[in-house]
């Protein structure tokens, strides 16, 4: 098939939280547009099963990404496996919502642990790679929340409000070694993160334009890594129609 219909034909894409929601649609995504996908997630079931969904030109690799070890493991089995890393997509993350006088400080660290000191964890770790061959893209899921505080969820926002203040400066490290980043911050997405699973409940959603699916989110980030190398696109934020925010 022709570059056009596989527009990342040949790259390899790491893509943390991969076993549900947004990252398992945007494994879907990119290896339908000819990436080699490197599944990583904490649950092996969903991840294997995506594995095999997926074919041979995936590999799936159970990771917690609160550990260094792990995030070592996964970066040296891509490279084992396929040779290179051209694309990260760290998209692991954890929500937790609610008034701050009646929240669990040991789960907020948790949440603070995923969302940002795991981006942090798994950038650093591939870094090296792409700064060493000149190229490479690594695009993090942020959110809504990290551009305004929503009052309902503080917790969660400030984690947000931190991955895009670490994107930022390390876009403009990077950026003379060729490497691109950027942020992909969508609103309500109806999915397991935000406790959606029922089918009917989320085409409900979207019909009433309240939210987005997994795999819109999924079509954008396609969009961000098939711009020209000229082409940096820093923050893309994307609401369902009807959020008010």
């Amino acid at each position: 098939m022709s570059s056009v219909s596989n527009p990342l034909s040949g790259k390899v894409v790491i893509v943390t939280g991969a076993s549900s929601g947004i990252g398992r649609a945007t494994a879907r995504t990119l290896a339908v547009a000819g990436a080699e996908v490197v599944l990583a997630a904490r649950s092996r079931a969903p991840l294997e099963a995506l594995a095999q969904e997926l074919g041979p030109r995936t590999v799936a690799v159970t990771c917690d990404v609160t550990s260094g070890r792990d995030v070592a493991d996964l970066v040296e089995r891509a490279v084992e496996h396929f040779g290179r890393i051209d694309v990260l997509f760290a998209n692991a993350g954890v929500y937790i919502p609610g008034p701050a006088q009646e929240g669990d400080p040991d789960a907020w660290a948790h949440l603070v642990d995923v969302n940002v000191t795991g981006v942090m964890r798994c950038v650093r770790a591939v870094l090296p790679h792409m700064i060493a061959r000149g190229s490479g893209d690594v695009v993090v899921t942020s959110s809504i929340s990290g551009h305004q505080a929503i009052p309902w969820e503080p917790v969660y926002s400030a984690s947000k409000h931190a991955v895009q203040a670490f994107v930022h400066g390390v876009r403009r490290q990077v950026a003379p070694h060729g490497v691109r980043v950027g942020s992909i911050a969508p609103g309500m997405v109806a999915n397991e993160l935000w406790g959606e699973m029922d089918a009917e409940r989320i085409d409900r959603h979207v019909r009433e334009r309240s939210a987005l699916r997994s795999e819109d989110v999924a079509d954008i980030v396609l969009f961000m890594l098939t711009r020209p190398p000229h082409v940096a696109i820093r923050d893309l934020v994307v609401l369902p129609h009807a959020q008010d925010l």
